[in-house]
């Protein structure tokens, strides 16, 4: 599969993968500002109901991509307002890489255990889901050869890159349905690997993988111990973006400022400035505005809430309220003040999954029977592992995004075989919530212990 596919959403907003950002009926790509031209203030939008954003959809006229885009966007959230409230530092995310790989991962699943994936998820279209993100990354193949004003070189400032790869146990009979669908819609080819007897060579080999097709920005995805003996597959989604703004920040005007963190701590970090003509919106709660990048086709959304509604305003956000956001930004004029920044995330996301309603995907009752070639019904998630790496200066942005759905066998009970009690032994009659010994005896005899008139 060719490289260049997707990660403009993760670069445009952690929560938003696919959006219309630069939808219908908004202005021409960004432009720079004369010095000499009159700034006129952005014009204040009324919206309805007045203490939110207004409603909307994804911007794109297919009804499946739409569909697609809107249900990520859910999920996307979802997951960004459970990890938020378990951790109340930066975040980032690439939702499209994890929904990717648990795309993949859901090709495989049956019964109750595809019905919890569809709805945290917010996989509406069945078995639609995998021609729909087949349709997705088509599109976003097209950003590669996306044009704007600018030279040569600022237009190679622009990648673009998405792969997709299953490894699986050598000898393990998967099934040809399974391996197909993937192949077909996700460019997922099947590299055997010996997890049996070699599962942290086969757990460094993945990772290099991951590092190539990142540019190095993720190295150890897998961490120790996250393959085991017990593996069965592991589905990898690899994204990396990099891209010059429309109009890069002049960094002679980037000067030391004051941020004032979530909790009203100061500090003093790089600051970024332009006078610039955007998209721009007034909300209810928030301001908001655009950044495109090289070539117009991808852009970053800055949303800023009103100064101490931040949890609130982020908590509340869903998906329908976010494009409402992208609907409204229009043309306008202004002074855009924003800090240069560079961090990590690093998460495994069993528990916020189960949180989120799929827990059984990760239980040993878990049917992932559609990934076998006989039906077995033996597979479950050990883990699902994301990272996701941003860079934001005065050229642009550079990110990157991997995730990996690890599939374990399901460890059975042990078995002892036959214990025979033909000998003398002692039991106990316990309380099991206080281990409280209620009786206990012993047998040396049982013979003797038949019962007695």
């Amino acid at each position: 599969m060719n490289r260049r596919e997707l990660l403009a959403l993760s670069g445009a907003l952690a929560a938003a993968t696919l959006s219309g950002c630069t939808g219908s009926g908004q202005a021409d790509p960004t432009t720079q500002t004369d010095a000499d031209t009159t700034t006129t203030p952005p014009t204040e939008m009324t919206m309805t109901p007045a203490d939110e954003p207004p409603a909307g959809e994804p911007s794109v006229d297919d009804e499946r991509l739409a569909a697609l885009a809107s249900g990520n966007a859910e999920f996307a959230l979802d997951l960004h307002a459970h990890l938020a409230s378990q951790d109340d530092g930066n975040q980032f995310l690439s939702p499209y890489s994890i929904s990717v790989a648990l795309a993949m991962t859901y090709a495989g699943a049956r019964g109750e255990t595809r019905k919890q994936m569809e709805e945290v998820l917010h996989y509406t279209l069945g078995e639609d889901i995998h021609p729909a993100f087949s349709d997705l990354q088509s599109a976003l193949e097209k950003r590669e050869t996306a044009t704007g004003p600018g030279s040569e070189e600022e237009l190679d400032a622009f990648q673009l890159a998405v792969a997709n790869a299953l490894w699986g146990q050598e000898a393990y009979s998967f099934s040809e349905d399974f391996l197909a669908s993937l192949e077909e819609h996700y460019g997922a080819g099947l590299q055997r690997a010996d997890f049996a007897n070699n599962p942290d060579d086969e757990r460094k080999r993945i990772n290099d993988w991951v590092a190539d097709q990142t540019e190095d920005r993720i190295e150890n995805l897998l961490p120790a111990g996250s393959i085991t003996p017990d593996t069965a597959l592991v589905l990898t989604n690899a994204i990396y973006f990099m891209a010059n703004w429309e109009h890069k920040f002049d960094p002679k005007k980037t000067q030391d400022g004051t941020f004032t963190a979530l909790d009203g701590s100061e500090s003093t970090v790089p600051m970024m400035q332009q006078d610039l003509r955007t998209n721009y919106a007034s909300l209810p709660g928030a301001e908001a505005v655009e950044l495109p990048y090289v070539g117009g086709d991808v852009s970053m959304v800055l949303i800023l809430p009103d100064e101490g509604t931040f949890e609130e305003f982020e908590r509340n956000l869903d998906a329908s309220q976010l494009f409402g956001i992208f609907d409204e930004l229009s043309d306008a004029e202004g002074t855009l003040v924003f800090p240069k920044f560079e961090f990590k995330t690093k998460v495994q996301l069993k528990k916020a999954l189960s949180d989120l309603g799929m827990p059984v995907a990760f239980e040993r009752a878990a049917n992932f029977s559609g990934m076998s070639a006989d039906g077995q019904q033996n597979l479950k998630i050990d883990d699902v592992h994301h990272e996701a790496f941003v860079s934001v200066d005065e050229e642009g942005t550079e990110a990157a995004g991997a995730t990996a759905a690890v599939i374990g066998f399901t460890s059975l009970p042990p078995s002892w075989g036959e214990l025979r009690f033909d000998r003398p032994f002692l039991f106990a009659i316990r309380d099991r919530l206080t281990d409280a010994v209620l009786f206990l005896g012993r047998v040396v005899d049982a013979g003797a212990a038949q019962g007695s008139e």
